[in-house]
């Protein structure tokens, strides 16, 4: 059995007053009401249990007070501590967040941007995994206000950026300064930018010290798929380590493309007997919240994610109230965290 929820009419008929004025007291809306009748209506609303319609509200005020935020996959920590800075800064500045998932799949990416013009959101926050950017700069154009961040697209908007390719630098430059010069890069297809900055680091710090680059120690799953339940980049991490184990040369040190992907090559090298730090050094990236709590804990670039979520909130709600805001970048830079996962040769 279905219970029917308490309308406007009801609280009015109810208080025994008309529904405009109903709607005046429950908007605070300022329109003068006695204290007797506005009590009346209040009790009335609090007896039925009535719940104001936002909605209907919002499409008559045009005061929609929703943003979104679109991310490649939930079950990364990465993107969690970033939502949560951009839902701090929305949550005080009076903004609704909208949470999308696109499961790596740029045709959902593409939907969810197209669902957010249509409901009339008043900014998207993306990371976009498409690498063709019609679809939101056709949006941009339209008027949907964007913030990009995490990956760096190629067309003109707010964005808040971070140097991948330093990151990736600083990562093996650690290794090498610890004597390593056999260095594996293990992840997924370098399909995205900011994969691709960090293989260039990768590469320079390589190029810098002397050292040339061996492609078998370039392991990359040529599949992403994610699936419900499952972690895709720990899953991928086991998988790289056991291509690993499995090559004639081995690598003294192995730089993974994240944290994720890092802790599931630890897990993979234990069922190969291989201990880390002692056998094969191991350095992550994003320093996520669990990177310290496993075992060993893990050396890894540091991401500001949770101030990136508030930059990007920030960055977007002004640029709603000040039109001049338009095309602005905040760049961050990355930090090494040494913790016990590599060691010196």
């Amino acid at each position: 059995m279905t219970i029917k929820s308490a309308t406007i009419y009801d609280v009015a008929k109810y208080a025994k007053t008309s529904t405009a004025t109903v709607s005046r007291v429950l908007s605070n809306s300022g329109y003068s009401v006695s204290e007797e009748l506005k009590q009346r209506v209040l009790e009335a609303a609090k007896k039925l249990k009535y719940t104001p319609n936002l909605v209907g509200r919002q499409l008559k005020t045009k005061e929609i007070t929703d943003i979104a935020v679109i991310i490649p996959n939930i079950s990364n920590p990465f993107y969690p501590s970033i939502v949560l800075g951009v839902e701090d800064v929305a949550r005080e500045k009076g903004y609704n967040v909208l949470l999308c998932d696109s499961f790596r799949n740029p045709k959902l990416e593409s939907e969810y941007l197209r669902s957010m013009l249509q409901k009339q959101v008043k900014g998207v926050i993306i990371s976009s995994i498409s690498q063709n950017n019609k679809t939101l700069i056709k949006l941009v154009e339209s008027g949907l206000n964007i913030v990009a961040f995490d990956q760096d697209v190629t067309f003109p908007c707010n964005k808040i950026t971070f140097d991948y390719k330093k990151g990736g630098f600083l990562a093996v430059e650690h290794l090498i300064k610890l004597g390593h010069r056999k260095i594996a890069f293990v992840g997924a297809p370098l399909n995205r930018p900011s994969r691709k900055s960090l293989y260039a680091g990768y590469l320079k710090a390589l190029k810098k010290y002397g050292i040339s680059l061996n492609e078998e120690f370039v392991l990359l799953n040529e599949l992403e798929k994610e699936i419900h339940n499952e972690i895709y980049e720990y899953k991928n991490g086991i998988e790289l380590a056991k291509r690993l184990m499995q090559l004639k040369e081995k690598p003294t040190a192995i730089f993974a493309i994240n944290d994720l992907t890092a802790i599931g090559v630890i897990q993979g090298l234990k069922t190969y007997g291989v201990k880390v730090p002692q056998d094969i050094s191991v350095v992550g990236f994003d320093n996520i919240f669990i990177s310290e709590m496993v075992e060993p804990p893990l050396t890894t670039i540091e991401q500001p994610k949770y101030e990136m979520g508030r930059l990007a909130a920030n960055l977007l709600i002004e640029s709603l109230s000040n039109k001049k805001n338009k095309n602005l970048e905040i760049s961050l830079k990355p930090t090494l965290i040494i913790r016990k996962s590599t060691h010196e040769l």
